[in-house]
């Protein structure tokens, strides 16, 4: 086998909105809570006790001392915990995962991760061991001359320092004293500097600090301590993903003048032999890790990135059947247990969304690799906090979400083990969601609480989705753009392929579809569909090939096949940055984001008919109604956002140098030119079946904003932009007048709309008024912007363009000035001829804000 130098940690939380972060370890800032030592550095040298070396193992550990084997042997004599390491473990690379696992309220939630890093134990000069941090930077082969020049430039930081307290029996083992080193704070075992900062956490207090216990079992050593923190009230903080930022939640952190909390350090010992990467496609949505590698034959450093993905093999002798295209037991199942602090009536719906999975992994050649469980809670042998165990913790938290990390070796990529965070409130993110989106056409979702068949089918869907990121998918937010917008109302066709091709996708229920197409449950609900059963099997799969290089270039040849036999296997380029291609959003579905939306439309309208009477609970004090008029606004500004994306939008579709297409295009014209109309109808034209004062009157005081201006103020602000206007115009040089919808045409569908009062001759009402000064001012900061803009248009090339643009460096400016000059024209001879007087006025004051922005002088 061939030696390789590794140097990186890799914190990886794939979370239902979720990002990669590497943790970033600052400074420490010396707390108040402990006294410190003076500084010695500038006294002379101070006599010290001569350390004691090595004695005999019998005196250490002695017949007092309680013995477990495992990864690390430990042994507790008295108060003292001892680690006896085997020489065969020195050297060997432990994944080190800090879990909360009891947290004062307000301070986030027990089986959240509170760092990973990897380290090793190794012997030092002196009788010491040494406890190394490791960093997987760069990557060199030992048989390359390169070699030598990546170890001289990869020195991992040695984090701690044990002396050797013994030597074992046989001489094949040290034993070192471990108390003070887990009772401590030392960054390789313990909190995040992140979560520190969070909560104004300085000095761990070490008399209200100890180790609660230590189990070790064959492969990984837990460590479970309390830790107390000085603590003062926070200003601010940092917002972490899954855990609460500010106000009222951390001063109860911290109210105390101290922060306790019980944290479990699992000691996870990693494959001796990594498990062989599978390079990664940018086609698939797989979560990655990455180093750079480097080789003599190179003419440039090679940074690569592989799929974080389960080791998944066949049972011993089943590996040609398996490479053949037959079905195979895996040798070492996945499983997930369900946490017992979850509800009984929920259990069995989450335990089902694991099993979903089964039928996509038969795709990859193995049935029965994947099962839920309850967890055994008679078997005092399992810890819901042991490494070992794939679990979905139960969080009592008012979080509407939930989340799927995993753990993963930053080697390989495999996963080894994964706590899926299921919030208790997300029962509210599903209920408001589907009364939303399928109230119109499931009489159950016409109440403010499910039965428990309908709220487990919510559960079941969502427990799939969170357990696609612990198996290493990505969001395909693209996915339901290959649904084309009428088969949504095809009960016969949608109920048998399901509205998105990926439960990954955030297409949360069938918002198209018409009471009248009477489509069933079954058409209105996300499911595993043809995207995630191609993608587990490119990612556990049989690929041909007997090096990295091969499997990598056959996997190309296969997903090059795979989108043109389905169009249903394209992942979306949202989470890789580009959030100007229509068909990869957030919340959309079909193929047409026009049309669903228009559909959509019809169905809120249905709900806000139907709001006063589904919201009702007795003793509510219009709560209900609040809230749900609330998310009622907050989708149909989804279906705004969607439609907006389209003007000036451009699409990322990935292809090979072999396929000699292009990666990027516009949107067509004519589905610009769309857009721009339903924005106009739907919006700029008052949207009076949201404006319902009888119903404003029972929860909105008079003196609040106005909702729907707010609403029509934010979308005029974003579809007349610096950035989109400049959009337009580099999309009208590259692509042609003739294919390319301008900056020129926007403005003026825009304000023929925003301004028609101005022939029709008729009064401006309120709403018109605001948004004719929101389209004048938004024009006028354009002009003249109030802080001068970025460097200039930038786009990177290979990767989503950075929009960047500076207005007076492009024609942007002489488009819009060019626009205002011939507004003011319109808006003197329309105020010279108007009878209503609050038009007149009004009208009046656009002119003269207009002269004053093209003549600020």
């Amino acid at each position: 086998m061939k030696k390789l130098l590794f140097s990186s940690t890799a914190l990886m939380l794939a979370l239902s909105v979720f990002a990669q972060q590497r943790p970033q370890t600052p400074p420490q800032t010396p707390g108040t809570g402990a006294p410190q030592m003076p500084n010695m550095g500038n006294l002379p040298n101070m006599p010290t006790a001569p350390r004691q070396g090595p004695r005999a193992f019998k005196d250490v550990i002695t017949a007092k001392a309680i013995s477990k084997t495992g990864l690390f042997t430990v042994h507790k004599v008295e108060d003292k915990y001892y680690f006896e390491i085997a020489d065969s473990i020195l050297g060997r690379e432990i994944l080190s995962v800090v879990r909360f696992t009891k947290v004062p309220a307000g301070a986030g939630y027990g089986g959240a991760i509170a760092n990973q890093q990897t380290i090793t134990f190794e012997k030092g000069p002196s009788n010491n061991v040494f406890l190394r941090t490791v960093t997987l930077v760069n990557q060199a082969e030992g048989n390359q001359d390169i070699f030598k020049a990546v170890t001289n430039s990869n020195l991992n930081a040695i984090a701690a320092a044990f002396p050797i307290a013994a030597f074992g029996k046989d001489s094949t083992s040290v034993v070192i004293d471990v108390s003070d080193f887990f009772k401590g704070d030392n960054q390789a075992v313990s909190i995040n500097p992140r979560f520190k900062r969070t909560y104004s956490l300085s000095a761990l207090t070490q008399d209200r600090s100890y180790i609660n216990k230590i189990s070790t079992y064959p492969i990984n050593t837990e460590i479970v301590s309390t830790k107390t923190y000085a603590s003062s009230p926070a200003g601010g903080g940092i917002s972490i993903p899954g855990l609460p930022s500010s106000g009222a939640s951390i001063a109860a952190a911290n109210d105390a003048g101290a922060v306790t909390m019980e944290v479990n350090t699992s000691l996870l010992l990693l494959p001796k032999v990594p498990m062989q990467r599978r390079i990664a496609d940018k086609r698939v949505g797989y979560f990655t890790d990455n180093f750079v590698r480097f080789s003599d034959a190179q003419q440039k450093v090679e940074e690569v990135d592989f799929a974080v993905r389960w080791r998944l093999e066949p049972k011993e002798g089943e590996w040609e059947k398996w490479r053949r295209g037959e079905l195979v037991e895996p040798k070492k199942q996945i499983i997930y247990y369900v946490d017992p602090a979850t509800p009984k009536q929920w259990r069995s719906h989450l335990i089902a969304g694991i099993n979903d999975w089964q039928a996509a992994f038969e795709k990859a050649g193995f049935k029965n690799a994947i099962v839920g469980k309850e967890w055994p809670e008679n078997d005092t042998t399992m810890s819901l906090e042991d490494a070992r165990f794939s679990v979905v913790r139960y969080l009592a938290s008012d979080i509407a979400n939930a989340s799927g990390p995993n753990v993963h070796d930053p080697r390989s990529g495999e996963i080894i083990e994964s706590h899926i965070q299921w919030y208790h409130n997300v029962m509210k993110l599903v209920h408001d969601w589907y009364m939303l989106q399928a109230g119109p056409n499931d009489p159950g979702a016409r109440g403010m609480k499910y039965d428990d068949q309908l709220m487990g089918d919510l559960i079941r869907f969502v427990s799939s989705h969170e357990v696609g990121h612990t198996l290493g998918l990505r969001h395909n937010m693209g996915s339901s753009s290959q649904t084309p917008v009428e088969k949504l109302r095809d009960k016969q066709w949608v109920e048998a392929n399901g509205h998105t091709a990926s439960i990954m996708d955030y297409a949360r229920f069938n918002y198209v579809a018409q009471p009248e197409d009477n489509i069933s449950r079954k058409g209105l609900y996300p499911r595993i569909g043809d995207y995630d059963k191609w993608a587990m099997k490119w990612g556990y799969g049989y690929i041909p090939g007997n090096t990295e290089e091969e499997t990598k270039m056959n996997s190309n040849k296969m997903v090059t096949a795979a989108l043109k036999e389905n169009p249903r296997h394209w992942f979306g380029t949202y989470e890789s940055g580009n959030r100007v291609d229509p068909r990869s959003q957030s919340e959309d579905l079909s193929d047409n984001s026009v049309k669903a939306s228009e559909y959509g439309v019809m169905n809120l309208k249905r709900v806000m008919k139907g709001l006063p009477e589904w919201t009702k609970e007795e003793g509510d004090q219009y709560e209900n109604l609040a809230t749900m008029y609330g998310q009622t606004l907050g989708q149909f500004n989804r279906y705004i956002g969607h439609v907006s994306t389209n003007i000036g939008g451009v699409y990322e579709t990935f292809k090979t140098v072999e396929q000699n297409e292009a990666v990027y295009e516009i949107v067509p014209k004519t589905r610009q030119k769309e857009a721009v109309g339903f924005i106009n109808k739907n919006v700029f034209e008052t949207p009076t079946w949201l404006v319902d004062r009888a119903m404003w009157n029972k929860f909105n005081n008079p003196i609040s904003a106005d909702p729907i201006m707010g609403l029509q103020e934010r979308t005029l602000n974003s579809i007349v932009s610096t950035d989109r206007l400049g959009r337009l115009q580099l999309s009208a040089e590259r692509f042609g007048l003739d294919k390319a919808y301008t900056a020129m045409e926007l403005l003026n569908d825009v304000q023929g709309t925003v301004f028609n009062e101005l022939s029709s001759k008729k009064a401006i009402d309120t709403y018109k008024r605001m948004l004719q000064r929101t389209y004048v001012d938004r024009l006028t900061s354009i002009l003249n912007p109030s802080a001068p803009a970025g460097g200039g248009i930038t786009i990177s090339f290979g990767g989503p363009a950075s929009a960047g643009i500076d207005a007076k460096k492009s024609d942007v400016t002489a488009i819009v000035r060019a626009q205002l000059v011939g507004l003011r024209s319109q808006l003197n001879s329309a105020a010279a001829t108007t009878a209503d007087k609050m038009s007149k006025i009004h009208l009046a004051d656009l002119a003269e804000r207009i002269k004053v922005a093209l003549d600020p002088k």
